[in-house]
């Protein structure tokens, strides 16, 4: 049964693995193979020895195969078959007459002395080597061999069992035995001690070298503790001033600024058909700003908002759309001559006089409290603008950038600066961040700011400790001050904190989820404190952070409610609409602080201010209109609004029964006292102390009939 072919052996299995285990070629391995089935065929004796042997080897229990060499013994037996099973029913238990036990018995002993070297090397032991696994689960030729084999099978077994029966043989070895083992159980917890100093040692350096950080807490900051008392809330010119609501809106939306709206739209309009705009139009038109945004008709079309039957009746009732259409477009905020050389320096000269006047108005009107949030809120705007912006984190991701400091607990806007891009002179501003919050909090001392982590650092932590402010916010772990042990996130488990400190911040590093942390840095805190009973074991740090970090936030999500903004073309008419709303929420803050006893069961309390808010602002136009609005609905609001003399008919309109017939002027009001239907140009206002005195009191005035209406019309 010899062959000369790789081709035709009928277990290539078992020969690739022979040939992986040995190392040699696989032509080498077809020669040991037809060696042995020829010893094995012409030496019949063979198969009793080995019978013999195997019946021994049962009688002392099972050897400890090598896994290798038992798995390739089990792939030979399933690939025999039948064939197999045949032969050892007549060979006896042993497994002597197999060719491939055969081949390998032939490859064990071509390695000669060199494998009983190995073997002497190894020592009783069980050894990992491959070559000696497979050997010791072969028996020799001869009885003498097979003896030797045998002890040698037998010393592996025992130093298997050895290897196994650890705890055993540790009895019996009495307590140096157990010294040893615990010396031996010391030295993974000393490594481990070792490893973890060097990991976390007691100081560590930040990625430039030039901060020392440690794990020792620091002292607290004094600075704060001596703070004296800080008055909160509303000025007392804003105290003074807050008369009303609409009041409390003018302080804001001064008369200066009124002054200079109006000089550069009238300025605007000279020359075209357009009539002047003065106070009262202003306010009216602002007014109407103010309730489109509290109806919230921000998106809606102004068509609608005029419309007879689907529309408001205060706007029709206010004026009419072509004059509001009128009063957008003629509004501006500078002299449109002079804007060229302006805007080669200032990029805001368009609306720079209207914003100044305005910011100044802000910090004086509110002290704000200790709770300090600085962050960027973005005005929407997709027009051309040479400053806007694009922030897609951002709901309007298009838009005017502006920094705001507010009060974290009442979201007042104290100061506001806008962001004008790149400096004309070129290239980028360094230090930007930190340049933004001093100038947001400049006259502030002993106040807690907290900002992002776009302007969270290390140096304007320490500057504005010099002014007794301390920081708190998030910062960015690439930041050179920080160390690198605690940015890393490797190997750390979640909800894990890490801190280090040095003479005037503190460091926290929190693991929220897998491979992710947040770092924070800190002047207020000064100790490690973790809040143990939540489940997600923040620390104190973090706890502070998300309470005072969304004062400016909180604006943004208020104004954008009733926000009055229009679809626009024009940069600075966006600007103006961000005044409006912004002074309009301020004085809703200064009117409930000086107010706290108006409607306090309500929830809706600032639609409500800022809804009568804009009809006061509309009612001097309403007063003044001579025309008479054609809808049922807006002229009954008119004269709801007027409370004067003259009072809705039955609703449908006639002629004035003073002017001409010719005029064929139409109305729908008449006369308190003899029910004459009178045109606007006819009536006399009165106040209603002279309305009540009656008809006798017209004899004082011979231009005055018994009805109140001018002798000359008649």
């Amino acid at each position: 049964m010899s062959f000369s072919n790789p081709k035709d052996l009928s277990k290539p299995r078992l020969e690739i693995r022979l040939h992986r285990l040995r190392g040699e070629t696989l032509a080498d391995v077809v020669s040991n193979y037809n060696r042995t089935l020829r010893f094995s065929e012409s030496d019949p004796s063979r198969d009793e020895d080995r019978s013999e042997t195997h019946s021994k080897k049962q009688d002392e229990g099972p050897r400890p195969y090598p896994r290798k060499a038992y798995k390739c013994k089990t792939e030979v037996y399933e690939q025999e078959g039948s064939q197999t099973d045949s032969e050892e029913e007549d060979r006896g238990p042993g497994p002597s007459s197999d060719p491939a036990y055969e081949c390998e018995t032939e490859v064990d002993e071509q390695e000669g002395s060199q494998h009983d070297s190995q073997e002497e090397d190894r020592g009783p032991g069980p050894s990992h080597d491959q070559a000696y696994e497979c050997e010791t689960d072969v028996e020799s030729q001869d009885e003498n061999e097979r003896d030797d084999d045998e002890d040698d099978d037998n010393e592996s077994i025992a130093g298997h069992e050895s290897a196994t029966d650890v705890d055993e043989q540790d009895e019996d070895l009495g307590d140096d035995s157990h010294n040893e083992e615990d010396i031996e159980e010391d030295q993974p917890e000393e490594l481990e001690l070792s490893e973890r100093a060097s990991v976390y040692p007691d100081t560590f350096s930040s990625k430039n070298g030039e901060i020392v950080w440690s794990i020792a807490e620091r002292n607290e900051l004094r600075c704060l503790r001596s703070s004296p008392h800080q008055p909160v809330g509303p000025t007392l010119e804003a105290r003074e001033g807050a008369r009303d609501i609409l009041s409390s809106f003018l302080l804001f939306f001064t008369s200066n600024v009124e002054r200079l709206i109006l000089l550069a739209s009238n300025h605007q309009s000279a020359g075209s058909a357009s009539k002047p705009m003065d106070e009262i139009d202003l306010r009216a038109y602002v007014g109407l700003l103010i309730l489109a945004g509290v109806y919230r008709s921000r998106g809606e079309a102004l068509a609608s908002l005029w419309e007879p039957e689907c529309g408001r009746a205060i706007f029709r009732a206010t004026m009419s759309l072509k004059t509001f259409y009128r009063r957008s477009v003629m509004l501006r905020f500078d002299d449109r001559e002079t804007r060229a050389s302006r805007s080669a320096t200032d990029k805001l000269a368009a609306f720079r006089e209207v914003w100044e006047e305005w910011c100044d108005r802000l910090p004086k009107l509110y002290n704000i409290g200790s709770e300090v949030t600085v962050d960027e809120r973005v005005v929407p705007f997709k027009g051309r603008c040479s400053f806007k912006q694009y922030i897609p984190n951002k709901p309007a991701k298009y838009g005017l950038k502006l920094w705001v400091a507010c009060d974290a607990r009442t979201s007042y806007a104290w100061r506001v600066q806008p962001y004008m891009g790149k400096p004309t002179s070129g290239g980028r501003e360094k230090n930007l961040g930190s340049r933004v919050v001093l100038d947001l909090v400049q006259g502030l001392e002993h106040r807690h700011v907290t900002c992002d982590n776009f302007f969270t650092s290390y140096p304007l932590a320490t500057e504005l400790l010099k002014h007794n402010n301390t920081l708190l916010g998030t910062i960015r772990s690439n930041k050179p001050e920080l160390p690198p042990e605690l940015t890393s996130v490797r190997g750390r488990e979640v909800f894990s904190s890490r801190f280090a400190f040095t003479d005037v911040a503190t460091l926290v590093s929190y693991v929220p989820r897998k491979n992710r942390n947040v770092l924070l840095l800190s002047t207020r805190h000064s100790t490690v404190e973790i809040c143990h009973e939540r489940k997600n074991k923040k620390p104190r740090i973090i706890l502070d952070y998300n309470g005072t970090k969304g004062g400016v936030d909180n604006l943004d999500k208020l104004l954008a409610t009733y926000s009055c903004r229009r679809m626009t073309k024009r940069w600075p008419m966006a600007m103006f609409h961000n005044v409006i709303d912004v002074s309009a929420y301020n004085a809703y803050v200064i009117w409930r602080e000086t107010h706290p006893d108006w409607m306090p069961g309500k929830r809706n309390r600032r639609r409500l201010f800022l809804e009568q808010l804009g009809k006061d602002l509309i009612r001097p136009l309403i007063l003044r209109r001579k025309g008479v609005p054609r809808t049922k609905d807006a002229y009954d609001l008119m004269v709801s609004m007027r409370g004067d003399s003259r009072i809705a008919a039955d609703g449908k309109r006639k002629r004035c029964q003073i002017c001409p017939r010719s005029k064929d002027a139409k109305t729908r009001t008449s006369c308190k006292g003899c029910g004459k239907y009178i045109c606007g140009g006819c009536t006399v206002p009165l106040c209603p102390v002279c309305s009540e005195r009656g008809d006798g009191d017209s004899d004082s005035d011979p231009a005055v009939t018994a009805c109140g209406v001018k002798r000359s019309n008649l």
